[in-house]
């Protein structure tokens, strides 16, 4: 008999930060407890720190209330930020010639899974 995983997660899109920046912090976190991920997205010094840090307190949130998971069961088992649709903006330059500006979004997703002991 096969056995469902259960799996919570959260999604920001369209999220104000290049999601190259959001990599790097996401990298830190992968595979780990949610309490010990908490804790390192707390001291990094990235901008996206704190967008990851409100996304996996939702996640959490998520997998408490919605799916009746235990805290201290969970852990990061996927986490990834995808490119979202580029906000393009033109500034003016020398000559009377213009140069485009391009604002980069990101969707980040955070999944969470019970530990299986």
């Amino acid at each position: 008999m096969e056995e469902t995983i259960r799996e919570a997660k959260a999604e920001l899109k369209y999220a104000r930060i290049s999601s190259r920046k959001v990599k790097i912090v996401a990298d830190l976190i992968r595979g780990k407890n949610v309490d010990e991920a908490l804790a390192i997205v707390k001291f990094t010094p990235k901008a996206s720190s704190e967008i990851i840090e409100k996304l996996l307190k939702s996640a959490i949130a998520n997998a408490e209330n919605n799916h009746g998971m235990s805290h201290e069961k969970l852990y990061i088992s996927e986490i990834y930020a995808n490119q979202g649709p580029t906000l393009k903006r033109i500034r003016p330059a020398a000559k009377g010639s213009a140069v485009r500006i391009r604002k980069r979004t990101s969707n980040i997703t955070i999944k969470l899974r019970e530990i299986d002991k």
